[in-house]
């Protein structure tokens, strides 16, 4: 069972020493873009391993994702940034998330100059647990093959957790819940994760077409490397002091308007409040259909009228995927 930890600490590219209580700890270190049900296994074995020693678990991740530093010209679609993996990472229970800055001097280090200046240095790692397909250090020489024998060598603890699969026995991997993402395949992407897709967002000013359409919408931009499909969703909104309110959203280009960049527009049902330039949370429960141009603005209307009672029926049913959704929202 997993526990929210009393306590949770989130360091991103610590420069002075870690504090004594996390020295000593159980370091659970990967990329963990999806933090899903794969990378789920890895965090709780890591929890595990800690409370049954007195030690504290703790999750070593990077910032930026590897993949925007080697090929920064076709950046990946990030699932959890740093925000949302600390999110989840303390609704798991771990004591602390420590991201470390990805740059290219610091990928050219050898894995040996890795574990003895990071893993026992800086941590004191008493057991390191990854993934079975974590690699590390210059040209990714850094194997579990690799991390298991200097363990051995060192002194130090190795587990190296085995594939999570799904029904059909594949691998549960982040680069299947990008494609499910951009192909408008919610349901298994929220499957493989083990919790609703979400993302952070600020909300903008945008031209108020919502409003005039009696569907007044909250905007935000998403990242220019997001690849969510293009569409409508049911969604829960979720404000900063923790309420949730239910609604549904379009994401695109508006066809009907300017036909411009995309944004994505959260109508929250019986709400009036202003946030604008609030931070919030948006989880996407249902995909809808594809964004679609009408022949007049009565058309879009009775669209968006079936679209809110397909969204409002969506989310009156939906239930937890998850003991970990259920603390994550709860």
């Amino acid at each position: 069972m997993m526990a929210i930890a009393p306590s949770f600490l989130e360091l991103f590219q610590p420069t002075e020493p870690l504090p004594d209580a996390l020295r000593g700890s159980v370091v659970a270190i990967g990329n963990f873009d999806g933090m899903h049900r794969g990378h789920q296994a890895v965090l709780e074995d890591a929890m595990q391993e800690a409370r049954s020693s007195g030690l504290k678990a703790v999750m070593l991740t990077f910032e930026p994702h590897p993949r925007s530093v080697f090929r920064p010209d076709s950046p990946v679609f990030r699932l959890t940034p740093h925000a949302e993996k600390a999110h989840i990472a303390k609704a798991i229970g771990l004591d602390a998330m420590i991201s470390l800055a990805f740059t290219p001097e610091f990928s050219s280090q050898s894995p040996d100059r890795f574990i003895e200046d990071m893993l026992l240095g800086t941590f004191g790692a008493r057991k390191v647990i990854s993934g079975y397909d974590f690699h590390f250090g210059k040209d990714r020489a850094g194997t579990p093959e690799f991390l298991r024998a200097q363990g051995l060598a060192r002194g130090f603890g190795v587990t190296i957790v085995d594939m999570k699969a799904d029904r059909s026995g594949d691998a549960v991997s982040s680069t299947r819940i990008r494609q499910a993402l951009e192909d408008g395949a919610l349901n298994p992407a929220n499957r493989l994760l083990g919790y609703r897709h979400f993302f952070t967002g600020t909300v903008v000013h945008g031209e108020k077409n919502g409003r005039k359409l009696g569907y007044p919408t909250a905007n935000m931009r998403l990242p220019e490397n997001s690849r969510l499909c293009e569409g409508v969703y049911a969604v829960k909104l979720v404000r900063a002091d923790g309420t949730l309110h239910n609604g549904v959203a379009s994401f695109g280009r508006r066809p009907m308007f300017d036909n411009g960049a995309r944004v994505f527009e959260v109508h929250i049902f019986d709400f009036n409040e202003d946030i604008y330039d609030e931070e919030v949370r948006v989880i996407l429960y249902g995909y809808l259909r594809g964004e679609a141009r009408f022949d007049s603005l009565d058309g879009l209307i009775a669209q968006m009228d079936r679209d809110s009672a397909q969204a409002r029926g969506i989310l009156s049913n939906a239930k937890p995927l998850s003991e970990l959704e259920e603390r994550l929202w709860g």
